[in-house]
């Protein structure tokens, strides 16, 4: 009967496929999206994984994930999918080694020097935490080291391995062939140029149409063809009949990308023994009310902010010049958990307002982005002057926390024009559009987050999120990408990024003190237990056989 039972299991495992995960967060479980990515792969996809080695714990942790996430999603991408890992130190002369390294250089792969503390001490390797994902003639870079780096290693250890489903299946969803969606960028008020804004039309034309987008010289129809539309930094007045384009546009279904400034600032002016700063008027005030958001006519210090070349002196006959830290320059650490900005690093502002909520009816608004618990609100008009940069901040007075200065509004929204008739027209606009449909816009106030700096040798742009002074790269160009796709996004991969795995860590001081006794009680009990089977065993046959 137990024959029987195991031929009939077998059977039906060979008729009917079932996997089951015993984790409470389902860490092992793929999202329908994933899978039903996979399961139609159109062509083959190799994944070449450039972390192999022996590792420190913790980093085998981040490597043991990659290799499950990749057998699971092998499960369901069949023959089509393939996966291998490399190790790049693995060269047996420092040479073959140094070629290697210089090999991934080019392909863009930098290598990080990732720290972690492990049985009290201090442990750094230089890993090269990358994938390279192929079909069809074409690569997509993955880098598998993500998180926040203001987070100990452990967290953003944790923080990668929650977000290498995404990543990865992004990597495959962006080389599968298939019809890339349109986006428009506004032109003709003021707004960021393709130079300045070179390197987020870049990224984005990587895989979607980018197009730039004269409001007062298209037409609806054409509008209609755009499944998004980026305002990044205007300086001018939008006319009437330009608002009425763009609502028309995302009340019937368009999704729309708002980087605008609510204070007028011109640094030149401020360098010059400073100035006032007042409201610009872009008549796009009472748009963004209608959808359920003030942006506030205020500029916001922080106490965790960025910095601004000085001059602080003369060294010979040449003036000195050092960064020095300027309050309206604020870093964003702290984020909503949404898809968008979940396990995100740090963002760059400049000139940052504040925005309050208004009602909507069947508007969700979710904040996304906050300035820090050092926090100061100056009203309109607002002095600057980079001469106080001199000046140690006092902290009595940054006494407000937690500002939300980005927004993501979802709904069905309703149009400023409704019950009104269409600007320089005398048509009248119903109550409710029958073309309505579903949109999301994402408002952050400031107009700067989207731009990139110029290198002054080349005159080409740099990465979006890059600061030369600080020679560090801001999460800028990755929380506009995750927008988009978040908007975008039909298949709802996005929502994977919302997974979270729970970091259970040892009693660290524990560990230390009771070393001995574990390890005796992992090693002895095993030891013991045997000896006693071995015991029981025996009497129990000298009892039996001792009858006879």
């Amino acid at each position: 009967m137990l024959l029987g039972a195991l031929l009939l299991l077998n059977f039906l495992g060979s008729l009917y496929f079932f996997r089951l995960d015993l984790t409470e967060e389902k860490r092992y479980t793929m999202s329908g999206a994933t899978k039903e990515l996979l399961e139609k792969l159109p062509q083959p996809v190799t994944v070449t994984v450039y972390l192999d080695g022996d590792f420190p714990p913790a980093f085998r942790r981040l490597q043991q994930a990659v290799r499950e996430t990749l057998n699971e999603m092998r499960v369901y991408g069949g023959a089509n999918l393939h996966f291998v890992f490399i190790d790049p130190s693995a060269a047996g002369t420092e040479q073959a080694r140094n070629e290697a390294y210089q090999a991934l250089f080019k392909k863009g792969l930098s290598p990080t020097n990732l720290g972690a503390n492990e049985n009290g001490q201090r442990t750094e390797k230089i890993i090269f935490p990358w994938a390279v994902v192929a079909a069809g003639g074409k690569e997509e870079k993955v880098l598998l080291l993500r998180g926040n780096q203001a987070a100990s290693s452990d967290v953003r250890l944790n923080q990668s391995i929650e977000g290498l489903e995404y990543e990865l299946a992004s990597a495959i969803r962006k080389l599968s062939p298939g019809q890339r969606q349109r986006i428009g960028v506004v032109e003709g008020h003021g707004e960021l140029t393709n130079l300045e804004a070179g390197d987020l039309i870049g990224s984005l034309s990587q895989y979607y149409d980018v197009f730039r987008v004269n409001l007062s010289q298209s037409k609806p129809e054409v509008l209609a063809t755009l499944s998004a539309i980026i305002v990044a930094k205007p300086a001018q007045e939008y006319s009437e009949a330009e608002k009425f384009k763009l609502d028309q546009f995302i009340v019937k279904g368009g999704n729309a990308l708002f980087f605008v400034d609510a204070m007028r600032v011109n640094l030149d002016s401020a360098s010059r023994g400073g100035m006032l700063a007042f409201p610009q008027s872009l008549n796009l005030d009472d748009l963004l009310f209608k959808y359920g958001l003030r942006i506030n006519p205020d500029l916001l210090l922080d106490l965790n902010s960025g910095g601004i070349p000085l001059v602080t002196g003369m060294n010979g006959d040449k003036p000195k010049v050092e960064p020095m830290p300027w309050q309206f320059y604020p870093l964003i650490n702290k984020f909503s958990p949404h898809p968008i900005t979940r396990n995100l690093d740090a963002v760059y502002t400049k000139f940052v307002s504040s925005i309050d909520t208004v009602k909507a009816v069947g508007i969700r608004k979710t904040p996304l982005l906050f300035t820090s618990r050092y926090t100061r609100v100056l009203p309109s008009p607002v002095p600057v002057n980079l001469n106080d940069a001199r000046l140690p901040p006092d902290p009595k007075l940054y006494n407000t926390q937690f500002k939300a200065v980005g927004y993501l509004l979802e709904g069905q929204f309703r149009s400023l024009y409704a019950n009104r008739a269409a600007p320089g027209t005398t048509t009248f606009q119903p109550e409710t559009s029958p073309q309505a449909r579903p949109a999301k816009v994402l408002v952050i106030s400031d107009g700067d987050f989207v731009r990139n700096e110029v290198d002054a040798k080349t005159g080409r742009p740099m990465r979006l999120g890059f600061d030369r002074l600080a020679n560090t790269e801001f999460a800028n160009r990755e929380l506009v990408l995750n927008a988009v796709d978040y908007m975008l996004d039909q298949s709802g991969l996005i929502s994977v990024r919302g997974k979270q795995i729970t970091l259970r860590p040892l009693d660290k001081l524990r560990v230390i003190t009771e070393r001995r006794r574990w390890q005796l009680l992992n090693l002895g009990a095993p030891l013991v237990l045997l000896g006693l089977f071995g015991l029981v065993r025996a009497w129990r046959r000298k009892r039996r056989y001792a009858r006879f």
